[in-house]
Protein backbone atom coordinates (compact mmCIF):
# COMPACT_ATOMS: atom_id res chain seq x y z
CA UNK A 1 0.00 0.00 0.00
CA UNK A 2 1.08 3.50 -0.97
CA UNK A 3 -1.30 5.24 1.19
CA UNK A 4 -1.37 5.54 5.26
CA UNK A 5 -4.44 4.58 6.31
CA UNK A 6 -6.57 6.41 9.01
CA UNK A 7 -7.39 3.14 10.98
CA UNK A 8 -9.25 4.18 14.00
CA UNK A 9 -13.00 5.29 14.72
CA UNK A 10 -14.38 7.04 11.99
CA UNK A 11 -16.31 10.14 13.62
CA UNK A 12 -19.48 11.85 11.97
CA UNK A 13 -19.00 14.92 10.21
CA UNK A 14 -21.36 17.61 8.32
CA UNK A 15 -22.57 21.26 9.06
CA UNK A 16 -23.58 21.66 13.05
CA UNK A 17 -26.55 23.08 12.00
CA UNK A 18 -27.52 20.55 9.78
CA UNK A 19 -31.48 19.48 9.33
CA UNK A 20 -30.93 16.29 7.72
CA UNK A 21 -28.43 13.87 9.08
CA UNK A 22 -27.48 10.62 7.05
CA UNK A 23 -27.13 7.38 9.31
CA UNK A 24 -24.74 4.78 7.33
CA UNK A 25 -23.63 1.41 8.30
CA UNK A 26 -19.85 1.56 9.10
CA UNK A 27 -16.62 3.08 7.62
CA UNK A 28 -15.43 1.41 4.26
CA UNK A 29 -12.46 -0.74 5.07
CA UNK A 30 -10.70 1.26 1.95
CA UNK A 31 -13.09 4.09 2.07
CA UNK A 32 -13.36 5.63 4.99
CA UNK A 33 -10.99 3.74 7.11
CA UNK A 34 -8.13 4.83 4.77
CA UNK A 35 -8.88 8.24 4.73
CA UNK A 36 -10.79 9.06 8.15
CA UNK A 37 -13.94 10.61 6.83
CA UNK A 38 -17.53 8.71 6.45
CA UNK A 39 -18.22 7.87 2.77
CA UNK A 40 -14.72 8.92 1.29
CA UNK A 41 -13.00 7.69 -0.95
CA UNK A 42 -14.72 5.02 -2.39
CA UNK A 43 -17.70 3.66 -4.41
CA UNK A 44 -20.39 3.89 -1.68
CA UNK A 45 -19.39 8.19 -0.99
CA UNK A 46 -19.12 8.49 -5.25
CA UNK A 47 -22.55 7.57 -5.32
CA UNK A 48 -23.72 9.43 -1.89
CA UNK A 49 -21.66 12.64 -2.68
CA UNK A 50 -23.23 12.79 -6.26
CA UNK A 51 -26.49 12.54 -4.92
CA UNK A 52 -26.10 15.00 -2.62
CA UNK A 53 -24.18 17.85 -5.22
CA UNK A 54 -27.54 17.14 -7.10
CA UNK A 55 -29.81 17.66 -4.18
CA UNK A 56 -27.75 21.03 -2.99
CA UNK A 57 -26.07 19.49 0.15
CA UNK A 58 -22.83 19.10 -1.28
CA UNK A 59 -20.58 21.67 -2.43
CA UNK A 60 -19.28 19.37 -4.47
CA UNK A 61 -19.73 15.68 -6.46
CA UNK A 62 -16.95 13.48 -5.19
CA UNK A 63 -14.78 13.35 -2.21
CA UNK A 64 -11.53 10.82 -1.93
CA UNK A 65 -9.76 12.50 1.05
CA UNK A 66 -10.14 14.72 4.40
CA UNK A 67 -8.71 17.68 2.92
CA UNK A 68 -10.08 17.59 -1.18
CA UNK A 69 -12.58 20.83 -0.20
CA UNK A 70 -15.50 19.12 0.36
CA UNK A 71 -17.94 21.49 2.47
CA UNK A 72 -21.64 19.70 3.43
CA UNK A 73 -24.45 22.44 3.99
CA UNK A 74 -27.31 21.34 5.88
CA UNK A 75 -26.80 18.16 6.24
CA UNK A 76 -24.50 15.45 8.53
CA UNK A 77 -23.15 12.16 8.11
CA UNK A 78 -23.13 9.49 10.43
CA UNK A 79 -22.83 5.64 10.80
CA UNK A 80 -23.75 3.06 12.76
CA UNK A 81 -20.66 1.73 13.67
CA UNK A 82 -17.09 3.77 13.85
CA UNK A 83 -14.67 1.10 12.61
CA UNK A 84 -14.50 -1.26 9.96
CA UNK A 85 -16.03 -4.26 10.57
CA UNK A 86 -14.82 -7.40 9.49
CA UNK A 87 -16.90 -8.57 6.04
CA UNK A 88 -18.78 -5.08 6.53
CA UNK A 89 -20.89 -6.51 8.72
CA UNK A 90 -21.05 -5.23 12.47
CA UNK A 91 -21.72 -7.48 14.98
CA UNK A 92 -24.45 -6.69 17.59
CA UNK A 93 -22.30 -5.91 20.02
CA UNK A 94 -20.40 -3.69 18.09
CA UNK A 95 -23.45 -1.49 17.12
CA UNK A 96 -24.65 -1.70 20.21
CA UNK A 97 -20.64 -0.20 21.72
CA UNK A 98 -21.16 2.59 19.54
CA UNK A 99 -24.48 4.03 20.16
CA UNK A 100 -23.78 6.46 22.47
CA UNK A 101 -21.92 8.60 19.96
CA UNK A 102 -24.72 8.63 17.45
CA UNK A 103 -27.02 9.67 20.45
CA UNK A 104 -24.99 12.27 20.97
CA UNK A 105 -24.63 13.76 17.60
CA UNK A 106 -28.16 12.72 17.71
CA UNK A 107 -28.94 15.11 20.62
CA UNK A 108 -26.60 18.08 19.21
CA UNK A 109 -28.12 18.53 16.00
CA UNK A 110 -30.76 21.15 17.43
CA UNK A 111 -31.98 21.66 13.81
CA UNK A 112 -33.26 17.98 13.37
CA UNK A 113 -36.41 17.24 10.91
CA UNK A 114 -35.29 14.63 8.90
CA UNK A 115 -33.30 11.32 9.19
CA UNK A 116 -32.06 9.06 5.89
CA UNK A 117 -31.37 5.52 7.22
CA UNK A 118 -29.06 4.12 4.31
CA UNK A 119 -29.38 0.46 4.08
CA UNK A 120 -31.59 -1.92 6.82
CA UNK A 121 -28.72 -1.55 9.54
CA UNK A 122 -28.60 2.24 9.12
CA UNK A 123 -32.42 2.21 9.26
CA UNK A 124 -32.85 0.15 12.38
CA UNK A 125 -29.94 1.92 14.23
CA UNK A 126 -31.52 5.52 13.63
CA UNK A 127 -34.65 4.34 14.43
CA UNK A 128 -33.75 2.36 17.67
CA UNK A 129 -32.07 6.32 18.71
CA UNK A 130 -35.09 8.52 18.19
CA UNK A 131 -36.50 5.50 20.34
CA UNK A 132 -33.60 5.61 22.84
CA UNK A 133 -34.54 9.25 22.76
CA UNK A 134 -37.77 9.78 23.69
CA UNK A 135 -38.42 11.49 20.23
CA UNK A 136 -41.03 9.20 19.24
CA UNK A 137 -44.14 7.79 20.70
CA UNK A 138 -44.46 4.45 18.05
CA UNK A 139 -43.97 1.16 19.54
CA UNK A 140 -42.69 -0.99 17.16
CA UNK A 141 -39.59 -0.50 14.85
CA UNK A 142 -41.05 0.42 11.39
CA UNK A 143 -40.32 -1.99 8.61
CA UNK A 144 -37.47 -0.71 6.15
CA UNK A 145 -37.44 -0.56 3.12
CA UNK A 146 -36.31 1.76 -0.01
CA UNK A 147 -37.74 5.04 0.06
CA UNK A 148 -40.40 4.69 3.14
CA UNK A 149 -41.22 7.76 4.93
CA UNK A 150 -42.39 7.50 8.62
CA UNK A 151 -43.40 10.52 11.03
CA UNK A 152 -41.44 9.97 14.09
CA UNK A 153 -42.75 13.12 15.73
CA UNK A 154 -44.60 16.48 14.07
CA UNK A 155 -40.87 17.75 13.51
CA UNK A 156 -38.66 14.82 12.49
CA UNK A 157 -39.13 12.03 9.66
CA UNK A 158 -37.37 9.18 9.05
CA UNK A 159 -36.60 7.48 5.47
CA UNK A 160 -35.07 4.95 4.18
CA UNK A 161 -32.40 3.95 1.71
CA UNK A 162 -30.89 1.09 -0.03
CA UNK A 163 -27.32 1.66 1.05
CA UNK A 164 -25.14 2.43 -1.76
CA UNK A 165 -23.26 -0.25 -1.80
CA UNK A 166 -21.53 -1.70 -4.63
CA UNK A 167 -23.81 -4.86 -4.26
CA UNK A 168 -26.74 -3.11 -4.13
CA UNK A 169 -25.63 -0.13 -6.68
CA UNK A 170 -23.71 -3.05 -9.62
CA UNK A 171 -27.15 -4.83 -9.53
CA UNK A 172 -29.15 -2.41 -10.11
CA UNK A 173 -30.71 -3.12 -6.57
CA UNK A 174 -30.34 0.53 -6.27
CA UNK A 175 -30.08 2.95 -9.19
CA UNK A 176 -29.31 6.80 -9.19
CA UNK A 177 -32.92 7.87 -9.80
CA UNK A 178 -34.04 5.57 -7.07
CA UNK A 179 -31.14 7.27 -4.81
CA UNK A 180 -31.96 10.68 -6.16
CA UNK A 181 -35.49 11.08 -5.54
CA UNK A 182 -34.74 10.00 -1.44
CA UNK A 183 -32.61 13.21 -1.27
CA UNK A 184 -35.49 15.17 -3.17
CA UNK A 185 -38.26 13.79 -0.60
CA UNK A 186 -35.96 15.00 2.27
CA UNK A 187 -35.48 18.14 0.55
CA UNK A 188 -39.44 18.46 0.35
CA UNK A 189 -39.65 18.09 3.66
CA UNK A 190 -37.27 20.84 4.77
Amino acid sequence: MDQEYWGKPVPGFGDPDARIVLVGLAPGAHGANRTGRMFTGDESGNWLFRALHKAGFASQSSSTERNDGLTIKNCYITAACRCAPPQNKPLPEEIRNCRPFILEEFRLLKNLRVVIGLGKIGFDTAFDCLKELQWTDLKSRPKFSHGTMVKINPQLTLIGSYHPSQQNTFTGTLTGPMFNSVFAKAKKLL
